[in-house]
Parts: C-alpha cells; sequence; structure tokens
C-alpha cells in the first residue's frame, strides 16, 4: 500500500456535531445536494455553497450534555429512500427528548475474571432502569417542501447513554431495505452480553423492510424481539451480531456483488475494520418461534463480530498497571470462556489499528468513528479502496488531531495492513476531532466531518471538509 496525501476543503462552518453526511435528489430538482444531520437534531443540505435548513427535531432530541458535556444520544441516523426523489420519503433515528431514566447500572462496570457475578450480570427492571428511549421514523418530503413524520418504525429502551450507533441508518443496495446498527447498549465490556444474545435488539445489524406497513403507528417501548407485535417482527431480519458499537455500514459494488464493510468501534486494545460478501438474515419471526419452541438456531450464512469475547482479532482485555515495574502494562482476558465459544464461528477483521502503536508509520488511536467505501478516481491512489477515521490520534496532544487512514480488501482473503493518508490542513490551534464520514450517491467524493470539541454543549465548532486530491 502507497503513501497517499490529500486535501481538506471546507464545504461549511460553524455548525454543530455533523453526524451525518449523505447526499439526494430533492423531488423537482436535477442536482445531488449534500445534507448535513447534526447530533443535536438539525438537518441541513448545501445548495450552490448556500447551506439551508431542511428539518429540525431540536425539540423532538433528548437534552444533550446533562453529564459533563459528552454524550453519545442525540440525532444519529438519516438515510433517504432509494426511489426519495419520486416518493420523498427519508428515515431517522434519534433519542426521545423526555424519556431520560436512571441508568441500568449505579455504578461503572469492569468484569473480574475472579468474581463470576461480574461475568454473569443480568439487566433487570427494564422498564425502570434505562437511560433513555430511542426511536426508528419514517418521515416524507411533502409537496409543499416541508417534511412530515408518517410513522415509527421501533421504539428501543436503551440501558446507558453510549453506543447507540451512529450513522445508523442506510439502505441495502442489495435488497432494497434499511438497516439499522443498533451498538451494544453501552457503559463498557457489554455488562450483560446483550450483544451476543440474539434476541436482545442491541448490538445486531438489522435490516427493516420498509415497504412492509405494520398498521401499528405507535410501537410499543421494547428491549427484545419477542416483545414486538408480530406484524413488526414480520418486517425485521437479523443480520449479524457481536457488535459494540459501530459507525454504519458502507456497500461497496464488485462486479454483480457487494462488499459489506462495518468498523466495530473496540474497548481498550484496538478498532477493526470487517468485510464480507455473503451473509444469511435470520427473520425475526423465525428466532423467536425457535426460541418459544427452546430450538437452538444455527444459522449457515450468520454474521458474527465476536463481542464481547473479542476485541476484533485479539481476546477482549482490559489493562492494568505492573505492580513492580510502573513501565509496563499487564492485559487481562476479560471473558476467556466466551472467547472460546465464539472463537471459530466469528468473522476475522480486515484490518485494525491500536490504541498502542509503535511503528512510526501508523498512530494510536482512540475510536473509530467512520467507514466509507471510495470508487472514485479524482484520488487514484484510494479507488476501491475502504477509507476509515479515527476520532483524535494520541500522539497529537496537546490539540487533538483525527487520522484518516485506508485499507483495501486482498484478493486472497486474508487480513490487510492500512496506511495512513496524510493531509495538508492547517488546523492551528483549534482541536479537530474527525467524527464522521459520508460519501456521495456513486461514492465518487468523500466527506469528513471535523469538531473542535468532545462537548455537546459547545455549539457551533464543527466544518465539514470534502477530501479532493
Amino acid at each position: 500500500m502507497i503513501n497517499v496525501k490529500v486535501r481538506l476543503r471546507p464545504m461549511v462552518s460553524k455548525i454543530n456535531l455533523p453526524t451525518v453526511m449523505k447526499t439526494a435528489i430533492l423531488p423537482g430538482d436535477s442536482m445531488e445536494r449534500l445534507f448535513i444531520a447534526t447530533q443535536v437534531g438539525e438537518i441541513f443540505y448545501l445548495s450552490n455553497g448556500v447551506i439551508r435548513p431542511f428539518l429540525d427535531i431540536r425539540r423532538r432530541v433528548i437534552k444533550l450534555g446533562s453529564s459533563g458535556g459528552y454524550d453519545e444520544r442525540g440525532l444519529l441516523g438519516l438515510a433517504f429512500h432509494p426511489q426519495f426523489y419520486y416518493n420523498g420519503l427519508f428515515y431517522l433515528h434519534y433519542s426521545v427528548e423526555g424519556t431520560q431514566g436512571p441508568g441500568a447500572l449505579s455504578e461503572s462496570f469492569t468484569p473480574s475474571p475472579c468474581d463470576p457475578r461480574t461475568l454473569n450480570l443480568r439487566w433487570i427492571n427494564r422498564e425502570t432502569q434505562y437511560d433513555h428511549i430511542d426511536t426508528v421514523e419514517e418521515w416524507i418530503l411533502q409537496s409543499n417542501g416541508q417534511p412530515q413524520k408518517r410513522r415509527t418504525l421501533l421504539n428501543v429502551r436503551r440501558p446507558f447513554m453510549n453506543h447507540n450507533g451512529v450513522n445508523s441508518l442506510n439502505f441495502s443496495p442489495e435488497t432494497g431495505k434499511l438497516v439499522l446498527t443498533t451498538g451494544d447498549g453501552g457503559s463498557g465490556y457489554d455488562p450483560f452480553n446483550l450483544s451476543q444474545d440474539a434476541m436482545e435488539i442491541a448490538g445486531k445489524i438489522i435490516e427493516i423492510d420498509v415497504v412492509k406497513n405494520t398498521g401499528i403507528p405507535n410501537p410499543p417501548v421494547v428491549t427484545r424481539f419477542n416483545e414486538l407485535p408480530i406484524p413488526i417482527q414480520e418486517t425485521l431480519s437479523i443480520m449479524a451480531k457481536g457488535v459494540r458499537n459501530i459507525s454504519g455500514i458502507s456497500y461497496q459494488r464488485v462486479h454483480q456483488q457487494y462488499i459489506k464493510y462495518v468498523g466495530n468501534v473496540g474497548q481498550d486494545l484496538e478498532e477493526a475494520i470487517f468485510s464480507f460478501f455473503h451473509y444469511k438474515p435470520i427473520p425475526v419471526t423465525q428466532l423467536v418461534q425457535a426460541a418459544s419452541m427452546n430450538v437452538h438456531l444455527d444459522p449457515e450464512g450468520f454474521v458474527n463480530f465476536g463481542w464481547r469475547g473479542w476485541e476484533g482479532a485479539f481476546p477482549t482485555s482490559f489493562i492494568r498497571g505492573c505492580t513492580n515495574n510502573p513501565a509496563l502494562d499487564e492485559k487481562i482476558i476479560a471473558f476467556y470462556n466466551e472467547a472460546i465459544t465464539t472463537s471459530v464461528r466469528r468473522l476475522q477483521p480486515l484490518t485494525s489499528y491500536y490504541h498502542r502503536d509503535p511503528r512510526s508509520d501508523k498512530f494510536s488511536g482512540t475510536a473509530l468513528t467512520g467507514v466509507q467505501a471510495y470508487m472514485g478516481h479524482a484520488l487514484p491512489a484510494l479507488s476501491g479502496s475502504v477509507v476509515f477515521i479515527d476520532l483524535a490520534r494520541k500522539e497529537s496532544q496537546p490539540q487533538a488531531r483525527g487520522a484518516l487512514a485506508y485499507t483495501q480488501v486482498r484478493q486472497d482473503g486474508k487480513q490487510n495492513d492500512f496506511s495512513v493518508i496524510n493531509t495538508d490542513y492547517d488546523f492551528g490551534s483549534q482541536a479537530a476531532y474527525y467524527v464522521s464520514l459520508g460519501s456521495n450517491l456513486d461514492q465518487t467524493r468523500l466527506y469528513l466531518g471535523v469538531y473542535g470539541s468532545m462537548r455537546v454543549t459547545d455549539l457551533n465548532q464543527g466544518t465539514v471538509f470534502e477530501i479532493v486530491p
């Protein structure tokens, strides 16, 4: 893999946290417009270099930043129907205002291999012990140009503030279905092992058939698939499990097939990018029926990313200092039995990068915040690659700087290395957290969302760039 250098061209600045960047053609229009969704609940689009409002749902979104300013809730997903130009349909995923709860645990969680209680926790009293409620909704752009909500597809109760997914809604060009990525529910180390429990909505990649109308305008608030009414179950299938937290899913057409790229945010050791061609989703009705009959499903082609037993390519571990040598750290396997159980069934990552990397041509990362296939020719060295970003490389102190990198699928199917993409933009004394990555419809242009603070309460510090030669 060769070294690549690019420029960052500012497109719009002084906006709030840009969580999603996608293009669409408005009904009656002739050009793709770049749409930007912010975490606080705004959606804008760019028209001839001018930023214009599309939708403002800030009153519908939960109050953010109440605990020190950092937050992973808010407006997390925006997806336009493949026929948006004709039907005006688009979809939102956000955390609902007025649903704040006390959380599922009263204190922070760290597993201890010496204490079986920490390895077998259960989420109890779910109707009262939760953090917030997330919703997935269908909206329509009316003929008068005003968006209006049509129906709710899902209402999901979440145990903690974090790991709700980001850029969490995308349409599959293979199936035409809406794809939702949920995250494991938060805290750290997935305290209740929700990601491996197939009945839990948390920690999954879910396909939603939006063509089917359930006739249920306001679904019940649930945490498990078997709590859903049957008409809603019939719209859902599970594509994958073992998810910790995912920054969307990206599809790349190769001949007559699609590579799916997924980036799974790590815990303490590494961040992992996965790729796969084939999968066989499980209809939720089939899953629920098997569970009611106490029948174990072992479906062929079902994707498992391995969490919480595995953090990318390594068994999930926690790190503590060595008492006899402060210069060294001790890595302790957190969930040995679960690592063994999922070792064969899990998908191996395409590539990984690490929170501590001594190699001079790499970087030490913090959190994977975007994965995007690129099929353009303006950046020829990147054509056919998958580009990814990290929130802030650890070498960039005292001012935070995100990282941009790329990798490629090998023809032999083996894991690959990655290469850093160098940029020439001078952020000056301002922090530059790389918070989102997007593209246009045919994946020939790349957009980067950068923010100047890690607190959602520090407003108007965002800039959207186009990545150019």
